[in-house]
């Protein structure tokens, strides 16, 4: 039998419970005009509330394990003492699912981004393989958009650019929902498509390539722009012609002059409208910018195999011949490619996301 005493030590409890408890001293204190930061507090004080659960059911069950293994020690009968046997033997098998789980939390906790629970701004761009990829960047797309859809998340595009053959040559637009960033994250980089195309005759297949990027909405108080470092043009938006085009100066583009960043907006008819949405994705590539310059310097869990899970890769293949999706990332494989394209990715996200944690918890312990 196994000596599960080492857990124990593992977790101090007490830590756990006091730091539970000034959470929940920090929420009551919560006033309104704080509002806007209460979910990340509730979201600690989740997590410390499940840990410190588990911890409690832990210790019971150590404790009754201890007494059971005892019982087994000392007992005579042989039927009595096959019977204490079995217990202990499940009783480990609880304590060890139990500490797995208690495991799991502590690793997701550990890696924690602060943009977790943010919604966010996505941009998709048709790479490698000219009309093939714009229809495949609108495949990707509408597999997001779809994904969004499940999940109750509102999706509203900010920017488009659509190519001769109905796909996006570029897509750019708002996922607002709590926690979009924490299941996303982990989605940018290069998507590869391997295929044959509809006009291809031949029946050779060809791949392509779009980019995919995830970034964290960010407020005006974590990012602070100076007008005078703005350069505003509006202009007509573009259209299909005859009534869709727009008579007046609607469409907006920034430029950021310090960075060179351009970002623009065309996509509804009021030119404030457009302005704010423009100002929004400005904002979050500025948030992205800076945020990559702090990993960058702190140079944390940076290995050259993290480091390509964190840039823009590529990261995914979509294998249509062989209903294949294979991240390179992780060496994962899922074969339901027209379920995963029509939305249905969650299984996909989730096992990416774990993978991801469990390679940076054992790149940190080599370190």
């Amino acid at each position: 039998m196994q000596d599960f005493s080492y857990i124990k030590t593992k977790f101090n409890l007490q830590q756990v419970k006091d730091k539970k408890e000034a959470l929940e001293k920090e929420v009551s204190g919560v006033i309104e005009s704080r509002s806007a930061n209460k979910s990340h507090i509730f979201a600690d004080l989740s997590y410390f509330s499940n840990l410190y659960d588990l911890l409690e059911q832990l210790y019971k069950k150590i404790d009754s394990y201890e007494q059971s293994a005892q019982l087994v020690e000392n007992e005579t009968d042989a039927e009595m003492k096959a019977m204490a046997q079995q217990d202990v033997e499940s009783l480990e098998l609880e304590i060890t699912e139990l500490d797995k789980k208690i495991t799991d939390i502590e690793i997701e906790h550990k890696f924690q981004d602060p943009d977790d629970l943010k919604s966010v701004i996505i941009e998709i761009r048709a790479g490698a393989g000219g009309d093939e990829a714009a229809l495949f960047a609108a495949d990707l797309f509408r597999m997001y958009s779809h994904y969004a859809d499940r999940n109750k998340w509102s999706v509203e595009i900010s920017e488009s650019s659509i190519s001769e053959s109905g796909g996006y040559k570029e897509v750019v637009a708002n996922i607002k929902g709590e926690g979009i960033y924490k299941k996303l994250k982990y989605e940018s980089g290069v998507h590869r498509v391997q295929r044959i195309p509809s006009t291809e005759s031949s029946g050779r297949i060809h791949t392509s390539t779009a980019s995919v990027a995830i970034l964290p909405e960010a407020k005006e108080v974590e990012i602070e722009i100076d007008p005078k470092e703005l350069r505003i043009d509006v202009m007509r938006a573009s259209g299909a012609g005859g009534q869709c085009v727009n008579k007046t100066d609607s469409a907006v583009r920034i430029t950021h002059l310090p960075t060179g960043i351009v970002v623009s907006c065309q996509e509804t008819k009021h030119q404030s409208q457009n302005k704010e949405k423009a100002m929004a994705h400005l904002r979050a590539k500025l948030y992205e910018k800076k945020k990559k310059e702090e990993d960058d310097k702190n140079n944390s869990m940076r290995s050259s195999q993290i480091g390509s899970m964190m840039r823009a890769e590529k990261i995914r293949t979509y294998n249509f011949p062989q209903s294949r999706v294979t991240d390179h990332r992780t060496k994962q494989s899922w074969f339901n490619l027209e379920e995963l394209l029509n939305g249905d990715i969650e299984q996909m996200v989730t096992d990416i996301n774990k993978m991801i944690m469990d390679i940076r918890l054992q790149e940190e312990y080599k370190s």
